[in-house]
């Protein structure tokens, strides 16, 4: 079935999914850094550790993605990070790998990873920096 008059929200659903994204990835960098809100899995880390990195890149990127700046660049490395964290923290987290991500807590950072992906693609939308800056 095709739909042509929801088309023309396109690019501006594309800047909506491209702002979600970022805040999402944004907060588990406030929550790793700042520890807030506190949250208990995130309560040691350390700035100079991976999930201290991890956070670094969330909150630094999330905040790019947000206002839609770099954002091809800015969503690959998100994606490269989501891509590794699954397979660092999620799926390899015991002795033997557990492969399904219902099982080993792995679904957010799948779809992190797959979203970025798109978002690398497909750019930052019509409402963004880029966009504005006629870079997109």
């Amino acid at each position: 079935m095709n739909f042509p008059y929801l088309t023309r929200f396109q690019p501006v659903l594309l800047s909506l999914f491209r702002f979600i994204t970022g805040l999402l990835l944004f907060q588990y960098g406030v929550a790793k850094l700042f520890k807030f809100p506190p949250v208990p899995m995130f309560a040691k880390v350390e700035l100079m550790s991976l999930y201290g990195a991890a956070g670094t890149l969330e909150l630094v990127l999330g905040g790019l993605l947000m206002i839609g700046l770099f954002t091809r660049l800015a969503a690959f490395i998100l994606a490269g990070e989501m891509a590794f964290a699954y397979f660092m923290g999620h799926m390899f987290k015991g002795e033997t790998p557990v492969f399904l991500p219902l099982l080993n807590g792995g679904t957010a950072a799948i779809l992190f990873c797959f979203s970025c992906l798109y978002l690398s693609a497909a750019g930052g939308g019509s409402v963004s920096a880029d966009a504005a800056m006629g870079k997109d």
